[in-house]
């Protein structure tokens, strides 16, 4: 195919004994396709699956379908699969504890893992801080809790999030959220307080002055600072295409809201947890948050998400917010087992193999000058921008399908966000060889998709 110099090199790692999917049925095979067809007439038709695969069992990057065909996993059970499937650490953990005790609510009672676990996040999302941690069962709810918290805080009614912004479905998060039209279609009313402005994104060509711009005439105008709790934002958007904003704009954004007594919320949820590279994403910029939100990876497959504030701030009375299941001890145990193993090597890991992996995947931009618009990312956090034409930077999310068909066609697992951009996020214990693989098939998937046009 002549490809350039960064992705030959990628490819060629160990060519001889790198793993390749093994396909041994038409795609679905005859059990996923009954299992399917079960799906339609008992779940809800609300959920997005953009290909016919079936899970059985995984580990580490692989999983097998229940026909027995063999996949390369580069989704992560949507960036939630931290250490692989059924990490034996992670097993080992949830199975002791299991045999221990399943439940006991953390609202209600007190609890050795809980409080450990409270512990070593306090240490390592705010350092140096007197530290409290709430703990929910998911990403939305730790966005509920935030905005909860910060209304209580500051007595202030009105919030900030960005265009292109995830923060989840429920009804507060929806409000935030700003990702994509169904999402929020024949959901209104939502919270009326809510205020959204631009991301800055080189692929966008949206500088930080312009979207920074834009919020200060929303607090000159519409909603003045006092009015104005905090602003959510994602350091890196993932939903929204995997957009990273310029190294100045987190640093001028913390000043700014700082200016105005106005909290800083980072999402977390998805780009935390070691995948970029570092613990949390954005301490890439040195930024410190008011409240710092996390679920997704946390415990490595396990429900369990968090929101962390200084004690200052997290200063609530008894009863002001609660959670039946949060803080569940064996999901405790489960993310004290994933933080051992990102502490033992794999954030390094996502540093070395994420950035080998951009550099190699940088190489389709140039083979597909009128296909690729982007690619961009941080470690194991990467995105691939398609278009219908690479100047006028229009989003092509049909093409896009269809390379996300022909890579499952071949035994590639992948996922889209935003308009149009494919996104990489596989666990953080991918190794070179798995990389390659993967981006062997991308770009065979990429060809193939244009050969069928």
């Amino acid at each position: 195919m002549g490809q350039v110099y960064p992705l030959r090199k990628l490819v060629e790692t160990r060519c001889s004994t790198r793993r390749r999917p093994s396909l041994v049925t038409e795609l679905p095979g005859p059990l996923a396709s009954d299992l399917i067809e079960r799906d339609a007439h008992s779940l809800s038709p609300s959920f997005t699956r953009p290909y016919p695969f079936v899970m059985n069992r995984g580990e580490g990057c692989w999983v097998t379908d229940v026909d027995g065909n063999v996949f390369l996993d580069f989704t992560a059970g949507i960036a939630v699969n931290t250490t692989g499937h059924s990490h034996p650490q992670v097993v080992e953990a949830i199975t002791a504890q299991a045999q221990r005790f399943l439940h006991m609510s953390g609202t209600d009672f007190y609890y050795r893992q809980e409080i450990e676990l409270a512990e070593r996040l306090t240490a390592a999302c705010l350092p140096g801080q007197d530290a409290r941690v709430f703990f929910t069962n998911s990403g939305a709810e730790a966005i509920e809790g935030a905005m909860k918290l910060s209304r209580y805080a500051t007595q202030r009614p009105n919030y900030i999030s960005f265009l292109g912004g995830f923060h989840g479905r429920t009804m507060g998060a929806l409000s935030l959220t700003a990702s994509k039209a169904t999402q929020r279609r024949r959901f209104a009313p939502l919270l009326p307080s809510v205020y959204h402005v631009p991301f800055p994104t080189r692929s966008r060509g949206i500088g930080s002055s312009e979207a920074l711009g834009r919020l200060e005439d929303l607090l000159a105008t519409v909603a003045p600072p006092e009015s104005v709790a905090a602003v959510f934002v994602e350091p890196i958007q993932g939903e929204g295409g995997y957009l990273v904003p310029p190294d100045d704009f987190l640093p001028r954004l913390r000043e700014l809201t700082a200016s105005h007594g106005i909290l800083l919320v980072l999402d977390e949820v998805q780009s935390g947890m070691g995948r970029t590279g570092m613990f949390l994403a954005h301490q890439h910029w040195g930024v410190e948050p008011d409240i710092v939100c996390l679920a997704k990876g946390l415990a490595s497959g396990m429900p369990l998400g968090a929101f962390l504030a200084s004690a200052e701030l997290m200063n609530w009375d008894p009863g002001s917010h609660g959670s039946t299941f949060g803080g569940n001890p064996v999901a405790c145990v489960a993310a004290l087992a994933t933080l051992d193993l990102l502490d033992g090597g794999l954030t390094e890991n996502a540093r070395r193999v994420g950035g080998n992996l951009l550099e190699g995947l940088r190489g389709l931009a140039v083979e597909f000058p009128g296909l690729i618009a982007d690619v961009r990312g941080l470690g194991l956090m990467i995105g691939v921008e398609i278009v219908r034409d690479r100047f006028g930077r229009e989003p092509d999310p049909e093409r896009r399908e269809r390379i996300l068909e022909e890579a499952f066609r071949r035994g590639l697992l992948l996922l889209g966000c935003g308009k149009s951009t494919i996104r990489l996020a596989p666990s953080l214990v991918v190794d070179d060889e798995d990389a390659a693989t993967a981006a062997t098939i991308l770009d065979e998937s990429i060809a193939a998709a244009e050969t069928a046009r």
